[in-house]
């Protein structure tokens, strides 16, 4: 297994995307702390995890709030011994849909101070750990990318294009002491679409049109790429970003 005997945190493991991190890695032999704001998503993964054979721990943890963050941090280090991987991808509260004109300055900034903030502090927290055992991977999730030109998406782009300044930030300061960090890159997922999403139907079209493959990533996709980024495998790769497109975004 690619994962045996490492430990890895997920924040919004309840989640759709956070779900398919979390079983990824239990499926790969990881130990994975699931951490999110809402006991019952995470209790319903652990569940499919230790169903499937896998191991799973649950921990209500507020991502935005420090001293929670620090606490599960060292509450896990503390059960499982070190902190091998860590990646956040809780919900930054983007508002699209609205053009950016006619945007207020609440909305507009609120996934760049939301993601700069929840990334910082997940970052630090795993980040001191990391160092300390001379190892560690931490992933992101998004990646900053072109413009969308058919659909406001808000600060969804500058919150984006941030988190991948700190990425590389991390990575030089960290890197001499074993620990990577690497952003995994998609055209969109449509599984992720909620179903009342206004325009729902157009929006999985589109990203499905530029597609070289014909067809987005699918969780399963993006879960598996995941665990093979995160394993010893891909020792080399930091300081990185991951394309798992299916052709839309062109290297």
């Amino acid at each position: 297994m690619l994962l045996e005997g490492k430990n890895a945190v997920v924040y919004d493991a309840g989640g759709g995307i956070g779900g398919a991190f979390a079983r990824a890695f239990a499926e790969e032999g990881a130990r994975v702390f699931l951490a999110g704001r809402t006991r019952e998503k995470l209790d319903l993964v652990a569940d499919e995890i230790r169903t499937a054979g896998g191991t799973a721990d649950v921990a209500v943890v507020d991502a935005l709030d420090e001293k929670s963050v620090d606490a599960h941090a060292d509450a896990v280090v503390e059960a499982a011994g070190s902190l091998d991987i860590s990646v956040n991808v809780i919900s930054h509260g983007d508002v699209q849909g609205t053009p950016m004109v006619e945007m207020s300055l609440a909305d507009y900034e609120q996934p760049v101070v939301n993601g700069v903030r929840t990334t910082f502090l997940t970052m630090r927290a795993a980040g001191r750990h990391m160092k300390r055992q001379g190892s560690g991977v931490v992933l992101l999730f998004g990646g900053d990318g072109d413009p969308v030109r058919n659909h406001a998406v808000g600060g969804l782009q500058v919150g984006f294009a941030a988190l991948e300044a700190m990425r590389r930030q991390l990575a030089a300061e960290l890197g001499r002491h074993g620990v990577r960090t690497v952003t995994l890159r998609t055209g969109g997922i449509p599984e992720t679409i909620p179903a009342d999403f206004p325009g729902a139907e157009d929006l999985t079209a589109e990203l499905a049109e530029p597609t070289m493959l014909g067809r987005t990533a699918t969780l399963a996709d993006v879960g598996a790429v995941a665990a093979f980024v995160a394993s010893d495998r891909a020792r080399s790769m930091t300081a990185a970003t991951v394309n798992v497109s299916c052709g839309a975004l062109v290297d």
